[in-house]
């Protein structure tokens, strides 16, 4: 299997992983269904498979059952909604939710396809948290009776171009075509990942405030990715959960593009190679190796993130001592208001039996005192 194909797989898994809807491009017959009936099998996960293009917006939206006896309306979910449900709740196990042929639906029932993706909710009918969410499309212009995907339906989705090269196929029809597998991540590795991944992007957005929301200005970009608040997030969770299962750098520049763009994750990308900062874990083994950069309160405000979150995943008294030399320095670098903001949950989440050192009690010492643990530990 090529490597181009291993790293959409492997971004396919992650997406998985995370919870995040994702759409697959393609022309027709590159075995974006199949891949799908695949992966469901080797998850042991319940698939329903609906074909969009020829249902009605009511089929997601929900029909409208009137209660004669209390004068109210309720929306009656489809069959497949109920049984992907009661699958899910009566064997425990995963559930897939592949929509196919997005792209040829007609703009009604892209618009009732809203709630179920982003929401997993069907007429009036929540799906369980193990239900994930796969979609396939043909770009329009090769598909029968296309349409670019709305942009509120196109900004719910991790996009992922799909397609076979003659590497892959070769293989496929000699020795088996490759599976899709869900990669496995520490769950208190995927929270600190989280929180720097979130600081990193709130950071980033700090200094290109005009990348927050651009719509797309062009026919090219028309129900492809673009940023948006929403798709920020998504894009940080799909980063925080690649890192966290150890995905290559190609994976991550797959992932955040397909979630906001080409233009601005090439951005974000860069600022953070640019950003070079130290490893956590080597800071809070020497808190003095690392020297504020007064001029780069962003970079600074990442720093303090991610020692934070590296204490908050495994707090031994060693460690928060160390995290609270490292947010002492920056409060002394005329940081205050960082080192503050971090140094309040540092506090209130001190390990039983730590004590800071007194240089660390001196630069954050408002902090311990509104907390009441300066009194109390003198």
């Amino acid at each position: 299997m090529s490597r181009q194909h291993t790293d959409t797989c492997d971004a396919l898994g992650i997406a998985l992983l995370a919870g995040v809807p994702v759409v697959l491009w393609g022309p027709p017959g590159q075995g974006k269904s199949s891949v799908v009936k695949e992966l469901a099998d080797g998850m042991g996960a319940h698939l329903e498979t609906v074909i969009a293009s020829i249902r009605e917006p009511s089929d997601f939206a929900g029909l409208p059952v009137v209660d004669a006896a209390s004068g109210t309306a309720s929306l009656a979910p489809p069959s497949w909604a109920v049984r992907l449900r009661d699958a899910v709740e009566r064997d425990g196990r995963a559930g897939i939710q592949f929509y196919d042929e997005v792209s040829t639906a007609p703009p009604a029932t892209q618009a009732a396809l809203l709630r179920p993706i982003l929401e997993g909710v069907v007429g009036d009918l929540r799906l369980p948290e193990q239900v994930r969410t796969v979609a396939a499309a043909n770009p329009p212009d090769v598909a029968a009776d296309g349409w670019d995907l709305a942009p509120p339906v196109a900004n719910r989705f991790l996009h992922l171009t799909w397609s076979l090269d003659a590497e892959t196929v070769r293989e496929g029809f000699t020795t088996g075509w490759p599976a899709v597998t869900v990669p496995r991540a520490d769950e208190t590795e995927v929270a600190a990942e989280l929180e720097r991944a979130t600081t990193l992007v709130g950071v980033f957005l700090g200094s290109r405030p005009e990348l927050v929301t651009r719509l797309p200005s062009s026919s090219q970009d028309a129900g492809r990715a673009f940023p948006t608040p929403r798709s920020w997030e998504m894009a940080a969770r799909l980063y925080a959960h690649a890192r966290a299962a150890g995905a290559n750098s190609t994976v991550v520049t797959l992932l955040v593009t397909g979630t906001v763009g080409v233009a601005a994750a090439g951005e974000f990308l860069t600022y953070v190679r640019d950003l070079d900062l130290p490893d956590p874990e080597e800071l809070l083994r020497d808190p003095g190796s690392w020297t504020v950069d007064p001029q780069r309160t962003d970079k600074t405000y990442a720093v303090a993130a991610s020692v934070w979150a590296a204490t908050a995943a495994n707090p031994t008294v060693e460690r928060w001592v160390g995290c609270g030399r490292v947010l002492a320095g920056i409060a002394d670098a005329r940081s205050a208001d960082i080192a503050y903001s971090y140094g309040r949950r540092w506090a209130q989440h001190r390990p039983e039996g730590a004590m800071p050192e007194p240089a660390t009690i001196a630069s954050l010492g408002p902090i311990l005192t509104e907390l009441g643990l300066l009194t109390r530990d003198a």
